[in-house]
């Protein structure tokens, strides 16, 4: 579990390279600096732990590619003690992320394997997510709604309604929707029955299965 100094030079290379794509918030700049990525990876990628890239985890699931969990979470437009919905845990990465950001962060997982990998993990590095659950995404976690903002981390072929409706009026929900390649959008609850919807380009992600554990 040792963090050295190349890794946080490495680190350093990486924060330039997601900025020079386009990310312009200090904040996410300052946590993809901060939080130690090879340590959520599978040894035999740790060298490759600081390329913008995405790689194999358990479960057969992925880490995401840095840029996307960046551009996903300055979407989000975090303010520090909000309650964010994030569904699929995954690695902890992105929990990590909103983590130091400020969010009191409900994390759903629908891998039994990687939810009790990854809870453990979390803990161990001193990331302490409010709530880590196990089970299915498309629901939510609907006992600790409304959030002031939702994320999904896999690709959704429609938005969950469950979702929609566990999100605040004001609140924003980002989520890659589409089967082959998703394009991330962003729902933000004008009222009870409004969202206004934007759209912002191609993205790859592993499928969010619904009712799979």
């Amino acid at each position: 579990m040792k963090d050295t100094y190349r890794h946080q030079g490495k680190r350093q290379q990486l924060v330039r390279t997601v900025e020079k794509k386009g990310i312009t918030d200090k904040k996410v700049l300052a946590a993809i600096g901060k939080i130690p990525r090879h340590l959520f990876m599978d040894s035999s990628f740790e060298d490759h732990a600081y390329q913008d890239k995405a790689f194999p985890i358990a479960a057969d699931q992925t880490i995401s590619q840095p840029y996307t969990v960046a551009f996903q979470s300055e979407l989000l437009e975090l303010k520090p003690g909000e309650k964010v919905l994030e569904v699929g845990t995954g690695s902890g990465y992105q929990t990590a992320v909103l983590c130091l950001l400020g969010a009191k962060v409900y994390s759903i997982e629908r891998q039994r394997e990687l939810y009790k990998k990854t809870k453990t993990f979390l803990s161990k590095i001193g990331y302490r997510p409010k709530y880590l659950s196990f089970g299915d995404g498309y629901k939510g976690i609907p006992e600790y709604a409304p959030y002031d903002k939702i994320i999904v981390t896999a690709g959704a072929p429609e938005v969950p309604m469950d979702l929609l409706s566990q999100l605040k009026v004001g609140g924003r929900l980002v989520i890659p929707v589409g089967t082959d390649v998703q394009i991330m959008t962003l729902f933000i609850r004008k009222s009870p029955k409004e969202f206004d919807k934007t759209e912002y380009g191609n993205f790859r992600f592993v499928p969010l299965l619904q009712n799979k554990n």
